[in-house]
Formats: C-alpha cells, structure tokens, sequence
C-alpha cells in the first residue's frame, strides 16, 4: 500500500473514531444507527459483515487451510456419561416398572457410545493439530476448525488445544445445543447469525472433513459438501472421513443410492469410513501431504 493510501486510510479512521453522537439524530450517519443496522433493509449489510470479518482476521493470521469436523452436539466426555447411566441404574432400583426411567436408561447406554466418539475425536484432533504445528511454513498449517459449541465441537477444539495449536470455532445463535466451549481460541473464532453464511466458512477454506456421528445438522453438514463436490462447485481435493464404522454403515447405504442409478460409481469414492483415530489420521496426512505439502 502506497504512503498515499495509507494516509487516506488514516485519516478516514480518524473520521470515523471522532464522529461522535449529537443530541441532532438527524445529523447521524447510517452505520452508527443501531436501529437502522438491526432492521431488515440492512441484512444484506450484515451478511457482508459476517463474510468480509472472518476473513480479514484469518489472513492477518495467515490462515489458508482448515480441517473441518463434524458431529453430534449431544457427545460428552466418558465420565459425564458414565455418572448419568450410575445415576439412572440407581434410580431403576427404585422403580424397576417406570417406563420413563427405561427410556432415559437407554439414551444412556447411548451416551456411552457417543462418548466412546468424544474422547476419539479429542484423540485425533489432538493427532492432527500436533502434525500440522511441525509445518515449517506457517501459511502451510491446517487448523482444526468445528462449529465451537458442545458435543463433538468441544472435542476438536479440546483435541486441538491439547497440541498447543490455535483452533477455529465458527459459533451460531441457536435455542438451544449451542453454548461455545471453552477450547476454541478466542482470536480467531466467530458467532454468525446467518447459517449459510458460517456455511461458507465451513467450506471454503476446508481442506479435509472429519464427520462423526450426528444428527440432522450433521448430515446438513455433510450432504451438502458431497454435493458440492459431486457438482464440481468444490474442485480442490477434499479427503472426507466418516468416522465410525458401527454408526455408518448402520446409517447410509450409498449402494442403494448406487442401486436406483441416483448417485455414479465414483461418488463411492468421495469418502473414507475410519475406526480409529490412528487410522483416521493416517489417511488424513497421506492424502494431504500429497495434494497441497
């Protein structure tokens, strides 16, 4: 940037910190009316906002590449599901007849599994993070990114932090399954109010999917990536795990989809079902290395 520009910069910063509110609102400019800025004729204002600010912050922090993962919100660290199957167990032993109480024992045996997943994904995060600091070039890194709440989020932050590595957590106003986990580095993590805006975020600079059992947000998640691979609208090599061989092949039967003649053959081959964190990231750091180190 020229010492013109610069000055021009400058000075306009200067204008805008020393334009301080009067009693006259009707001498207020636009981007300072609170009202205005909250109102529907200035969304497309603030869907610019949330594009254009993550991006400034991850190019002074020489962000390029991110590993994405995905997953069920409802995942907890092993002990906290162990302690609520302990207490619902204790609690049978009172009323053995409560159908209830037997719901609430099976989501827990359910918990147990998904924590299984938790403390994998805190595992393999931590795997990746460690690999992706050792990069020379920092421009080179991949940075562990989730969508910062709870559940399998937490456990990529989690995984990430672990390593000493900064992480990505693009957060999003929800009713509810959506309080930011305390693992995300602050300084290069966001809150969106529009989905399909963090949506773009999500892909854009992803350079890997990582998707672990989940629900309808999950599969949003990943189908929508799938498409936009299979449509070409993604061209860079994306390596996706699903991982988890019990929940998948219970739940997607892509030859099926294979079967009706809705998907090709080769859409078989945009993913990779893993079991193990050790298997998850070997196959994650082959295929990056060779595609973009």
């Amino acid at each position: 940037m020229t010492k013109g520009k610069i000055g021009t910069v400058l000075e306009e910063q200067k204008n805008l910190e020393s334009d301080h509110l009067t009693d006259n609102t009707w001498r207020q400019k636009s981007y300072r009316d609170k009202e205005f800025i909250a109102s529907e004729a200035a969304r497309p204002i603030r869907v610019l906002c949330e594009l254009a600010a993550p991006g400034e912050r991850f190019k002074e922090e020489q962000i390029n590449s991110t590993i994405v993962m995905f997953g069920s919100a409802r995942s907890k660290p092993m002990e906290d599901s162990e302690k609520e199957l302990l207490h619902i167990e204790g609690q049978l032993l009172n009323d053995p007849n409560s159908k209830e109480l037997q719901h609430q024992l099976h989501i827990a045996k359910m918990g147990i599994k998904l924590s299984k997943y938790y403390e994998e994904g805190v595992e393999l995060a931590r795997l990746l993070a460690e690999w992706s600091e050792n990069i020379i070039q920092p421009e080179k890194r991949f940075y562990i990114c989730s969508g910062g709440g709870p559940g399998m989020m937490e456990a990529a932050n989690k995984g990430a932090e672990l390593a000493g590595a900064k992480n990505i957590g693009l957060n999003i106003n929800l009713p509810f399954e959506q309080t930011p986990n305390p693992y995300q580095t602050e300084q290069i993590s966001f809150e969106f109010h529009y989905f399909f805006v963090r949506k773009f975020w999500f892909a854009y600079l992803a350079k890997a999917l990582v998707v672990f059992p989940g629900g309808y947000g999950t599969m949003d998640e990943l189908f929508e990536i799938l498409t936009l691979i299979q449509t070409q609208k993604i061209k860079k090599t994306m390596p996706i795990v699903l991982y988890g061989n019990e929940f998948w092949e219970g739940f997607m039967n892509p030859e099926h989809l294979l079967k009706w003649g809705v998907i090709s053959p080769e859409d078989l081959e945009m993913f990779k079902i893993c079991d193990t964190p050790a298997e998850a990231f070997e196959y994650l750091k082959g295929a990056l290395t060779e595609e973009y180190l």
